[in-house]
């Protein structure tokens, strides 16, 4: 029973995280922000949200070594492309 207690803890205090950081990047696109600096910004709140999502909620945590760095390594390449066809759109 113990152990459902803090489970459950830790899943409200993640959601309670990925929770701010959405209202973050909310109210960042509503103050009119932008840049380079700001979207890797955002950039990078996306990805470790995914990566929270992914240890927590689907699992991961519990999954050997090659299934976190797997997915760890699809949420970098596909972010380092988003940041590159961002960056390329600028010049």
């Amino acid at each position: 029973m113990q152990n459902l207690i803090q489970s459950n803890s830790v899943s409200t205090g993640i959601w309670l995280v990925l929770a701010g950081l959405t209202l973050l990047t909310f109210s960042i696109g509503e103050a009119g922000m932008a840049g380079r600096q700001v979207m890797l910004g955002l950039l990078f709140i996306a990805l470790v949200k995914g990566q929270m999502v992914a240890n927590y909620f689907m699992g991961l945590r519990q999954a050997g070594f090659w299934w976190r760095a797997l997915v760890l390594f699809y949420f970098l390449i596909v972010g380092g492309l988003i940041a590159l066809a961002y960056l390329m759109g600028l010049d």
